[in-house]
């Protein structure tokens, strides 16, 4: 196990919320040129994306994973829709994810589907970031159409994430990635790619509460600190000591920056924070070999003996852009013919976060 880091001092966290205030409102679905290029190609992609990964009822189905589809991949694509100003589309998504994984004591949603199983829905525990980016997207669909059930919605999702999602680990909140399964007697499990932070400035709008800042700060210091291995990068999964807050990678997982941390990047790209030493230490990695590896052990060094994923080397470009230059949407054919579930919703975010989120030149 590798050492712990200590709780952050108060200057920590006051450096994240200051960071934090300065980070750009997501452009969202309002594109700065709908009519561009650009947003012609996003739409196509979309178009393609529908056509391949998304059934006729509205579920997207997870190629790469035997067929499933989870709430993470319902409110992906319904981000994807609201960009696409494919408002049948998204409807079709909103009401099948509504239907199918809506649990009945809360505004959250049931993290899995399986379509080959006697009970489609075996587990009713959730999934804080599809959640997170569900309530994203009713929220910039009801801004975006006029409709008051979809901020109704997303506004109810927001105030349960912040009722039954967040526990305190000594003087700081921490975001669980599920209701049940992750708090330890000593210590809270943690996914940071969870931390969604472009969706927390819409969600404290909706459901006006101090605690979105708080989380979002907290987020930003246990980045900076769970920093670890030769790379200094999170892992995919985090413990949190309740005592003191201190930090290593989680017993139980692979100590391995890898197919979840890969979101972090992208994550905090998205909400303009390029500077952040958790984005700044990724693209350190992905660019020292060509191509990068899928993961690498943060106690051994070792990497994958396989390349990543085209998804992720798309977040790596957009790491690499610095906010001016980066991923583009791919095309039509590249979607139809190439890229599985995974890695084609990775390169399409990476497309919109950029898009999105692009500094001026100079």
């Amino acid at each position: 196990m590798l050492a712990g880091h200590p709780i952050p001092s108060r200057s920590d966290r006051r450096r994240a919320l200051a960071l934090l205030a300065m980070v750009p409102a997501s452009a969202g679905a309002q594109p700065a040129d709908p009519a561009g290029p650009r947003m012609d190609a996003g739409r196509a992609a979309w178009a393609a994306f529908q056509a391949r990964f998304v059934a006729p009822d509205g579920r997207v189905i997870d190629t790469g994973n035997g067929g499933i589809s989870h709430s993470e991949g319902q409110g992906w694509a319904m981000l994807l829709a609201v960009r696409a100003d494919d408002r049948r589309g998204f409807d079709r998504l909103h009401a099948w994810t509504r239907r199918t994984l809506q649990r009945p004591r809360d505004a959250l949603h049931a993290w899995r589907f399986r379509p080959d199983a006697a009970m489609p829905v075996d587990d009713p525990n959730n999934a804080t970031d599809g959640d997170l980016c569900i309530a994203w997207a009713l929220l910039e669909a009801g801004q975006r159409w006029g409709n008051a059930g979809h901020l109704a919605a997303g506004a109810a999702i927001g105030r349960d994430l912040l009722r039954l999602l967040v526990r305190p680990a000594a003087s700081f909140g921490v975001l669980l990635p599920g209701i049940q399964g992750f708090e330890r007697t000593d210590h809270l499990v943690v996914n940071l790619s969870y931390y969604v932070f472009p969706a927390f400035r819409l969600l404290a709008q909706a459901v006006p509460d101090a605690a979105w800042a708080r989380l979002a700060a907290d987020g930003l210091t246990l980045l900076r600190l769970a920093r670890f291995g030769r790379w200094q990068l999170p892992p995919d999964w985090l413990q949190v000591a309740r005592q003191d807050a201190a930090l290593a990678p989680a017993a139980g997982w692979p100590a391995r920056f890898s197919f979840d941390a890969v979101r972090v990047p992208l994550w905090l790209a998205w909400a303009g924070l390029w500077r952040e030493p958790a984005l700044l230490q990724a693209h350190r990695f992905w660019t020292a070999s060509a191509p990068p590896p899928a993961w690498v052990d943060l106690e051994t060094g070792s990497t994958a003996p396989y390349p990543a994923l085209p998804g992720m080397v798309a977040v790596a470009r957009l790491a690499a852009s610095d906010g001016r230059t980066g991923p583009f949407h791919p095309s039509a054919r590249e979607i139809v013919e190439s890229f599985d579930y995974y890695s084609t919703m990775l390169i399409l975010l990476s497309a919109w976060a950029l898009q999105e989120n692009a500094t001026p030149p100079g």
